[in-house]
């Protein structure tokens, strides 16, 4: 298992990031310690395993599911795999008639600044605190009808987004919300370790969200005492 970590300087929201680490370690991505939802989508069958690692941290699973299930759904709209690298095409994509992240379950944790950091320290040997670390999986190709695989995993700061988003006024669900889908874009094989894979991927990132946006599904996020802003 590859883990690639993603971290932003507090810069402009779409463009002023830090690229990935390019650490590469043959692992296994951490078990949530508490998945608490398995959600399958009618159209996909891919199971979206949801843990909420924040005490604070209150939404709709089944939205962020939704959320998901819609990026898988219309992952041709959004990808252009012509961009992606050549190992990510030909390792996710040529036992795959349509881009975008490969069958199996994937598995989202939302997590604390310290929990994402331990993760960072652990799998990346760096202790500095991060937004998102993704880990690829073990795909369902050639696997029996009755094996899912696993897509992938992501892991996200939620203190990381709402820290971002109370600095530079910006919603913070649709700030986590990019997180995920950042996550999901280096599942689908994107990356931003180069100035024009970098530039790609905010392109990417950007239509993903109009299309949550577009769709209306676009999940709410709030603390605990605080109602969910709508996103706008």
């Amino acid at each position: 298992m590859s883990p690639a970590n993603r971290s932003r300087t507090r810069g402009r929201h779409t463009g002023d990031r830090r690229p990935d680490t390019g650490e590469s370690r043959k692992i296994r991505p951490p078990a949530s310690p508490s998945p608490v939802s398995g959600i399958p989508d009618p159209r996909s069958r891919r199971p979206v395993r949801i843990h909420n690692g924040h005490p604070r941290l209150r939404f709709d699973r089944r939205a962020v599911a939704a959320a998901i299930h819609l990026l898988d759904a219309h992952a041709a709209e959004i990808l252009d795999p012509s961009r992606l690298n050549a190992f990510s095409s030909s390792f996710f994509h040529l036992s795959s008639s349509s881009p975008g992240v490969p069958p199996g379950e994937l598995s989202l944790a939302l997590l604390t600044d310290s929990a994402l950091a331990r993760l960072h320290a652990t799998f990346l040997d760096d202790a500095s605190k991060t937004d998102v670390i993704t880990f690829t999986g073990t795909p369902a190709f050639g696997l029996a009808p009755t094996e899912s695989g696993l897509a992938g995993e992501i892991c996200v700061s939620v203190d990381a987004a709402r820290a971002f988003a109370a600095q530079h006024g910006r919603d913070f669900s649709g700030e986590l919300t990019l997180y995920i889908v950042h996550g999901w874009l280096h599942l689908a094989g994107y990356d931003d370790l180069r100035p024009a894979n970098k530039k790609r991927m905010r392109a990417a990132e950007a239509r993903a969200l109009d299309l949550l946006r577009a769709g209306r599904m676009m999940p709410r996020f709030a603390f605990a005492g605080q109602a969910p802003r709508t996103p706008g």
